[in-house]
């Protein structure tokens, strides 16, 4: 792991090395990391939680992505790096599982027969993959509330739409590259759309305001 000062007050841990960053598919879409970096991040993800709420780590933000963490509102660099590279975060297997969050979908998406043709399954067989996997929130960003959800195989990576949508609608459940998502406010996007869910993921007004935080684990299942 390589820590980079990032400005005066933060620090990015990059998980990956030259040879496990993700690579580009003929379409242009990420396939991103493999599942050794996505595990790397998620560990020190959870290590960096729990130090915080211990008080061993001095950072305002810990900011997961696909194959960093940053920390930022760090108030010395200097110490927090001689930190960093004494700890060694636990496996994620070995400690608690993180909360589940089951969010209702129907599964009436425009881009469902699409998916399919990808797959080189039908529509229904789609679905079924869908609800009976167990997928992760890798990071968020994109929007306020936006998850990437992983959990299916690399194979199954589709590509983006050529030309975006300009407006995909409020809570529409979708499928770009290797990762899943749900749109939490309607806005432009490229994903291919599968279904969509009524369940709100992003209120100013809740603490948190997202309710698909890093490291949750997501059912989408039936309506």
């Amino acid at each position: 792991m390589r820590i980079r000062p990032v400005g005066a007050h933060a620090l990015l841990l990059d998980c990956a090395g030259e040879t496990d960053v993700g690579t580009a598919d003929a379409g242009g879409d990420m396939t991103g990391p493999d599942e050794a970096v996505a595990a790397r991040v998620e560990a020190w993800r959870a290590e960096l939680w729990r130090r915080r709420e211990r008080g061993e780590l001095d950072a305002v933000e810990i900011v997961p992505a696909a194959a960093t963490v940053l920390l930022d509102g760090v108030r010395d660099p200097e110490r927090t790096t001689a930190l960093l590279a004494g700890w060694t975060p636990a496996p994620v297997a070995t400690v608690a599982p993180p909360a589940t969050a089951e969010v209702p979908v129907t599964y009436d998406g425009e881009d469902l027969p699409t998916v399919a043709g990808h797959w080189g399954v039908d529509v229904s067989a789609v679905v079924r993959r869908l609800t009976t996997t167990e997928f992760r929130v890798a990071f968020c960003g994109f929007a306020p509330g936006f998850a990437y959800l992983t959990g299916l195989p690399a194979a199954l990576s589709v590509p983006r739409l050529a030309s975006p949508r300009p407006r995909v609608p409020a809570g529409s459940v979708a499928l770009a590259g290797p990762y899943a998502g749900i749109y939490p406010t309607a806005s432009p996007g490229g994903w291919l759309l599968v279904g969509r869910t009524e369940l709100p993921l992003f209120d100013v007004h809740a603490d948190p305001p997202a309710r698909l935080a890093p490291g949750t684990r997501v059912r989408l299942v039936p309506a």
